[in-house]
């Protein structure tokens, strides 16, 4: 079966494939280190996609006069350890799969994205673990029209994204697998141990699916569900385990916001400018919630909701509209209150009150020594009584 192909202005949100697809041809084109077979690019290149780069890889092509053009630079895009990276590249190349462990909103989904589009060039062969999804959902389902015509033929099979992964010699992202049922979870040992799949309604040819060089799973699981659907021990030895660490440096989370989401502000239309002194308000408050002590020592209650940098980007680029579509442009604390609601509060009342007391101590006490404080603290009523 064949991708649809689309072009980047009709996607809401590009695939990593598409968005960073001139950095994967410079970086293919100039690759001249050893490739895993089934791989497009090399270890070392896979890193440099993923991590950046220090020296620059020339575009390969040329100006008019015959000249090079300039290199093309390789941005960071995941912001955490380099050494777990390389590990997980190498974990890859292995006979186990991988398997990213760490709190929501610590960019696992983006880690194992990146090295999917990096590594097959496609990081779509994705299965998102529910506790509804099914065995057909991640090996193969029919086309019942075709399957009461004609029986169950190759013809009739229509391919899931373990099927193709196998089939294509590519990387199948397996999104949450603890959140599926364990007979679910299952289903993985044998494909993960034989590098197989057996179809046993067709007969002859189709009846085994095997593994070709370049396949492997890369799995995600939230450590809030742990316990939820706990993995075999069985399905846990097929697996390396990386855990995922969220930021810990505040300065740098601040950094990480703001480009972020000014980069999600400019795909949008919106020339709000996101001013650090007006962002800091709100990486100070997730990070004083997140911890549970405030930057002055004080103990303040921990919501129970996930205080990520991701939900972090999120509130900054929601402020921002708020700021340019109901406001005059410019960022302020009240925009940034108004949108925290949605992220902090979720349907919590406890929670709710717990932001609420950090309103009326924390902010309140910071409301005295700086207008975008005290702009955050004035909007304090949309957090409710």
């Amino acid at each position: 079966m064949e991708m649809t192909k689309t072009t980047s202005g009709e996607m809401q949100r590009e695939p990593a494939e598409v968005r960073f697809a001139a950095e994967l041809a410079a970086l293919a084109q100039n690759d001249t280190a050893a490739r895993p077979l089934g791989w497009n690019l090399s270890p070392k290149a896979v890193r440099t996609f993923i991590c950046g780069s220090v020296t620059s890889p020339a575009t390969g092509k040329k100006s008019k006069r015959g000249e090079p053009d300039e290199p093309l630079k390789i941005a960071r895009k995941f912001h955490g350890d380099d050494a777990l990276v390389e590990r997980a590249i190498v974990t890859l190349m292995s006979n186990r799969g991988l398997l990213l462990v760490g709190e929501p909103g610590t960019a696992k989904s983006m880690l194992s994205e990146l090295l999917a589009a990096a590594i097959s060039g496609t990081s779509a062969l994705t299965i998102q673990g529910t506790a509804g999804t099914t065995e057909d959902q991640i090996k193969y389902s029919w086309n019942y029209a075709l399957l009461l015509a004609e029986g169950p033929t190759p013809k009739a099979l229509v391919p899931a994204p373990l099927h193709r992964g196998l089939s294509d010699g590519q990387m199948v992202r397996f999104e949450e697998i603890t959140r599926c049922p364990p007979e679910i979870q299952d289903a993985m040992i044998s494909v993960l141990s034989d590098k197989l799949l057996h179809v046993p309604e067709l007969q002859g040819e189709g009846t085994v699916v095997f593994a070709k060089p370049g396949f492997n799973v890369i799995a995600t699981a939230n450590t809030r569900d742990r316990g939820v659907h706990e993995m075999s021990a069985a399905l846990k030895r097929r697996f390396n385990f990386e855990t995922v660490p969220p930021i810990a440096d505040k300065k740098f989370e601040l950094e990480l916001v703001i480009e972020q989401a000014s980069e999600m502000l400019t795909r949008a239309g919106v020339a709000t400018v996101l001013e650090p002194q007006v962002l800091d308000v709100l990486i100070t408050t997730f990070v004083d919630l997140r911890k549970g002590r405030t930057e002055e020592g004080a103990v303040v209650e921990r919501p129970q909701t996930v205080m990520s940098t991701a939900e972090a980007v999120s509130v900054a680029f929601a402020a921002g509209l708020d700021a340019s579509h109901f406001g005059d442009g410019r960022l302020r604390g009240e925009h940034l209150a108004r949108q925290l609601v949605g992220t902090v509060l979720k349907d919590s009342e406890e929670d709710a009150h717990k932001v609420r007391q950090y309103f009326d101590v924390v902010v309140q006490n910071r409301a005295k020594r700086s207008e975008h404080w005290k702009s955050f603290f004035e909007a304090r009523g949309v957090l409710g009584k």
